[in-house]
């Protein structure tokens, strides 16, 4: 059945069984829950485009709406990240253009006649009507929708000069912001499915400062929700949602509604320049990581000053191509760090073309789920490896006490270690291997009872042994990406290695020093992350 058939049928089976997205959320220490059932709900979210110059919903010219919304719910993601500018709805010029008259300014006759074909139903709707229509119809696949104001004048995001940068930007005009705040919030208060908010992506440029950060996003926060109690707020930070850091001394004057407000944080390759394209990966990514711990993580903590609020990755990605070198070294890297700290999280991006960016109409979008033609996956592999990262891994507010355990995830498969039939190896990370990590004591067995797993040599394969007390059963984590386990072998350390996949071995551990760091991909597949969960006995309260 391929992908299209799949999603039919799909698309059948929600009508018949799977109600549309209807939850209220609320905020509960670093959790986002439902309110209802107090359960805690995860954000496994993909982004969806509406803010370039037609202002509408990327794709309605190339697939039914159901189908996109389908294909979303099918690939195990809950929620889409719905885009939109200001202008929107603050300028009279924008507010009076239907979505034929959008496109038609544009020269974009074609766009017109595929979704005349493909979803007829648009054509006259106004911009704010269109989004709505998208957001009802992601709602009615089982999806909830966070929408996001990505910018202000309606054109591809993000440039220090833009003029959509940071408040008092010539597009930026932060009373006309809040207008367009208040106006969304009220437009969409009846849309079940959007269940938050993003006051606006990516702040940044020259004229950033604080005093204008906690002016501006407390009377954002206030004005959503005011209009909108029932939604999420969602505030970025500094330095292109890199940056947090200001909260830890001085947290936001939440007035009252702080069981609403949420943070969030973009990382992809390029938010460290080019540091990926060279370099130790196991210096870099521990690096990285400490930073992204210390200027923005840290939200999910209570500390002295700061009590601990949700934070939502809303924005990561690489091209879907496998052509980047530094995407494809930072991507498992980003993995380790969303899986250990169970991160609300939104992919870049569905789309994979464009009515028009960059002037060049059909333009394709690599990052995107979609192939150019919107009728298949343009890379199965990568969004199978998500699969581990759309369940929660902690469930903090259940019925009963579950038990807690480990689980050692191999971020470049998107597989964990596993016991079958008495033999270790790499398979879905749902199942049967249920781990004890003791570094304090290099211990690493299975949870339930006294066995250990033991190395047997270099280029062999690991065995569970009852005799724990000897060398080769002595893991510890050695690499300065806390990513490679290992045990001293005779020779040199060996550490567990899924190149052999499924099949689990033991080989001499890559780049622990600045030698021999040339094969990031061999390195790569020794990275394991021991994570600590009861989603064994749990699954997500808003995946079917």
């Amino acid at each position: 059945m391929d992908l299209k058939t799949f999603v039919i049928f799909l698309a059948f089976l929600c009508v018949c069984s799977w109600p549309a997205a209807s939850v209220r959320l609320l905020t509960k220490s670093r959790w986002i829950v439902d309110e209802e059932s107090g359960g805690r709900v995860k954000l496994a979210c993909v982004n969806l485009v509406s803010h370039l110059e037609s202002m509408l919903t990327e794709g309605l010219n190339r697939q039914p709406l159901k189908y996109i919304a389908n294909t979303v719910f099918s690939q195990g993601f809950n929620c889409v990240r719905l885009t939109w500018a200001t202008f929107m709805v603050t300028k009279p010029e924008y507010q009076s253009l239907t979505v034929t008259s959008s496109l038609m300014s544009l020269n974009l006759s074609s766009a017109v006649d595929g979704i005349r074909a493909n979803n007829p139903e648009f054509l006259d709707l106004s911009l704010i009507e269109a989004l709505k229509r998208v957001a009802m119809g992601l709602g009615e696949a089982g999806l909830m929708v966070i929408l996001d104001n990505q910018v202000s004048k309606p054109q591809w995001c993000c440039a220090l000069h833009d003029g959509n940068a940071f408040f008092g930007d010539e597009y930026f005009d932060p009373q006309a912001w809040l207008l367009g705040l208040t106006t969304v919030a009220s437009a969409f208060i009846n849309v079940s499915a959007v269940v938050g908010m993003s006051l606006r992506n990516e702040l940044r440029g020259p004229r950033s400062n604080l005093t204008d950060w906690y002016t501006y996003m407390q009377a954002g926060a206030a004005a959503v929700h005011a209009a909108n109690p029932d939604v999420l707020v969602i505030l970025s930070g500094l330095n292109y949602d890199a940056d947090l850091k200001f909260l830890a001394a001085k947290p936001v004057n939440l007035l009252g509604f702080g069981n609403k407000i949420v943070y969030e944080l973009h990382w992809y390759s390029f938010t460290d320049g080019n540091a990926w394209e060279k370099g130790n990966a196991n210096d870099l990514c521990g690096s990285v990581t400490a930073r992204i711990n210390d200027h923005m993580a840290f939200v999910v903590r209570n500390s002295s000053t700061f009590s601990a609020s949700p934070l939502f990755v809303s924005e990561f990605g690489i091209d879907q191509r496998g052509v980047s070198v530094k995407d494809n070294k930072y991507i498992n890297c980003f993995l380790a760090f969303a899986a250990d700290g169970d991160f609300e999280w939104a992919l870049w991006t569905l789309q994979g073309s464009y009515y028009l960016r960059n002037k060049q109409p059909g333009f394709e979008e690599t990052y995107g789920i979609f192939n150019a033609r919107w009728d298949g996956l343009r890379n199965p592999v990568f969004v199978a490896k998500l699969k581990p990262l759309q369940q929660p891994f902690q469930v903090p507010f259940s019925s009963s006490q579950e038990a807690w355990y480990q689980i050692i995830y191999h971020p470049a498969s998107g597989l964990c270690v596993a016991v079958s039939k008495g033999d270790l190896k790499l398979d879905s990370c749902d199942g049967h291997g249920l781990f004890a990590f003791k570094a304090s004591e290099e211990a690493l067995g299975l949870s339930d009872d006294s066995q250990c797993i033991a190395a047997q040599g270099e280029g062999q394969a690991p065995v569970l042994s009852g005799i724990c007390n000897n060398p080769n059963s002595a893991w510890q984590i050695v690499s300065t990406s806390k990513l490679q386990i290992a045990v001293n072998g005779s020779i040199a350390m060996l550490c567990l290695d899924g190149r052999s996949s499924p099949l689990l071995l033991t080989s001499k551990c890559i780049c622990l020093m600045d030698s021999g760091c040339g094969n990031d991909e061999a390195l790569e597949m020794q990275w394991f992350k021991v994570i600590s969960t009861n989603r064994k006995y749990i699954s997500n309260s808003t995946t079917t």
